[in-house]
């Protein structure tokens, strides 16, 4: 008993921004399904699971029971953790092929956005750490679940409001860049790299609505489906050049002590991996899919040593609240 209570003092005293690990882990579970390691993905998928429902405990509990602190906290950058995460697992189960779950997840995701998002745009001043780009990141993982829910059903409106929400969470990647205080690149404690992974994500969505035009109904005419295929591969190749950026400023400072931030960085890695081996399956771009392989494995290497950091500074702070 004195363990689980002392877990459960832990878990109240996350920060939102814990919600990052559950971004990162779903995502990984996507690629490795991506590349043909499906047991290994489904075990990853289960890890995501369980810390997506202790963290949705904790955010109903808080909400009961801290209602002060909780809208505190929904006006941070990090609450939209909660709408990225349910969307990520969302697009992994109708990978999955369980198209109810994801689409209940996609309506949970849903129902949370905009009133998150209103109060973290709200709450924006500049400058603002890396984290404002989830502002972005919540956006496209809507519009993400959605395309894959209408490719997987053939529902046109789904994807008609996919894409809505594809080019709103452009705009909202614009707002996110005009707040950022660019020297977060060289200062920041892991969210920075949610610049880059913002415009993954997006290249995703953008990858994941040619899809389903593909295999779906009729969706928009030629001269849409181009502009939303030149859209895509700038939004990767700008992603790319975010990441060569961001790792270059991380050779130049390293920054390794653990932070619960260092999820934000994981997201973005295996979110560049995603990124290249959906352009690579929906543009028909094949050139692509082994360095996507690549850039996954560095992903999984970087979850491993977040994970590592995170469970030492669990034991250690679990251990300090005990009661002796």
């Amino acid at each position: 008993m004195a363990a689980t209570s002392s877990f459960r003092a832990w878990l109240a005293q996350r920060p939102p921004a814990a919600g990052a690990a559950v971004m990162a882990t779903g995502i990984l579970s996507i690629g490795l399904q991506s590349t043909g390691y499906e047991p290994l993905s489904l075990a990853v998928l289960a890890v995501a699971c369980l810390a997506w429902l202790a963290l949705a405990v904790d955010f109903v509990v808080r909400l009961l029971r801290e209602r002060p602190r909780w809208l505190r906290e929904a006006g941070t950058p990090g609450a939209l953790t909660a709408v990225a995460a349910t969307t990520v697992l969302g697009t992994r189960f109708s990978v999955l092929g369980r198209q109810r779950l994801a689409e209940v997840l996609l309506a949970l995701a849903a129902v949370l956005w905009p009133w998150l998002i209103v109060r973290v745009v709200r709450n924006s001043r500049r400058p603002m750490p890396g984290a404002v780009f989830l502002c972005c990141v919540a956006t496209e993982g809507l519009a993400v679940l959605g395309a894959s829910v209408a490719e997987a059903d053939a529902v046109a409106w789904l994807a008609h409001t996919a894409l809505v929400f594809f080019w709103l969470g452009l705009a909202l990647y614009l707002f996110a860049l005009s707040r950022f205080g660019l020297r977060q690149v060289v200062e920041g404690r892991g969210d920075q790299w949610v610049a880059g992974g913002a415009l993954a994500i997006s290249t995703v969505a953008g990858a994941k609505l040619i899809a389903a035009a593909q295999a779906g109904p009729y969706l928009w005419n030629t001269d849409d489906g181009d502009a939303l295929r030149a859209t895509t591969l700038g939004l990767f190749t700008l992603d790319l050049c975010w990441y060569l950026v961001l790792l270059l400023a991380e050779v130049a400072r390293p920054r390794l002590d653990y932070d619960v931030r260092r999820w934000a960085t994981v997201f973005p890695l295996g979110m560049t991996a995603a990124a290249a081996l959906s352009v690579a399956a929906s543009l028909d771009a094949p050139q692509l899919r082994t360095p996507g392989e690549a850039l996954l494995w560095v992903a999984v290497a970087a979850w491993l040593a977040v994970a590592a950091g995170a469970v030492a500074d669990a034991r250690g702070e679990i251990r300090s609240t005990a009661p002796r």
